[in-house]
């Protein structure tokens, strides 16, 4: 594996991870959201 090949592969687990992350919390807020609006707790 070349050094660019081995470069890309490490750095991309950073990058998935934090996607996920935005994912998550973009979901977080639609449930609160909806929550707020059907007048339900989130907990």
């Amino acid at each position: 594996m070349n050094f660019t090949a081995l470069s890309v592969y490490i750095l991309i687990w950073p990058a998935m991870s934090g996607i996920l992350l935005v994912v998550l919390i973009i979901a977080l807020i639609r449930d609160l959201r909806a929550a707020k609006r059907e007048g339900r707790e989130m907990l």
